[in-house]
């Protein structure tokens, strides 16, 4: 019973000090999503109606950040790639040796391979007769892709785009490795201190969880928000 006491004592203690750690690991999924985002749109759409040069790139794209693993990739990165961009005199002025902006970069671009899958599965799905009636009207196919395929498709892609959310978060607490602050790192700073490693890791779960289940809830209200009423997938109904 003592036990049990000290441990729920050492968790309550170290509970301020951990919360804090949210707002490093929300920022590592706000930027990682966005740069995924970013880069994940244009790679669908070049794997979708691109030219076969195109395609290959981007399938080569997908293959090595799909292949390689997160934490090899923080390594290379931070020690590597960042390491050396620090040292140009002309980049001097970036915080490249932050390993937050190397998590984020490096989760981003993972991220964009794994959302430019859920955009062309998206982009698939549509009829392809609308982009055919939209170029007999006389739009060209950049303007075609953007006013018709990518609003419908990026709708479709949310309840996708929400799992992807969830994988990130998860894949974001490796970012301790390279000296972010997030919840995982004060877990494990607090834990090495107390010697209280269970209690506190069901803590840090928790936190996962609910910035889990939080996420999910927020994706979820604005794949309702965004629907449109009687639209379905094709061959869906």
């Amino acid at each position: 019973m003592e036990g049990f006491f000290k441990a729920a004592q050492a968790s309550w203690d170290a509970l301020p000090y951990i919360l804090g750690g949210l707002w490093w690991t929300a920022g590592l999924i706000i930027g990682a999503m966005f740069v995924g985002f970013l880069l994940g749109v244009p790679l669908a759409v070049a794997h979708v109606y691109g030219r076969p040069l195109s395609r290959k790139l981007v399938a080569g794209y997908v293959w090595l950040f799909r292949g390689v693993p997160i934490l090899v990739q923080l390594y290379l990165f931070y020690f590597g790639i960042m390491a050396y961009l620090s040292e140009l005199p002309a980049l001097s002025f970036l915080p490249l040796s932050s390993g937050f902006l190397s998590a984020v970069i490096v989760l981003g671009l993972t991220s964009a391979a794994y959302q430019s899958q859920i955009f062309r599965g998206a982009m698939n799905s549509l009829p392809a007769g609308q982009l055919r009636a939209a170029k007999a009207l006389g739009m060209s196919d950049a303007v075609a892709i953007r006013s018709i395929v990518l609003p419908q498709a990026l709708r479709l892609a949310i309840p996708a785009w929400s799992n992807e959310y969830s994988i990130l978060l998860k894949d974001s607490a490796l970012a301790f490795t390279i000296g972010v602050l997030e919840v995982m790192a004060r877990t494990r700073s607090v834990a090495a201190t107390t010697h209280q490693p269970l209690p506190l890791s069901l803590l840090a779960g928790a936190l996962f969880f609910f910035l889990t289940w939080a996420g999910i809830k927020a994706l979820k209200r604005l794949e309702a928000k965004v629907r449109i009423p009687g639209y379905a997938h094709q061959g869906s109904l």
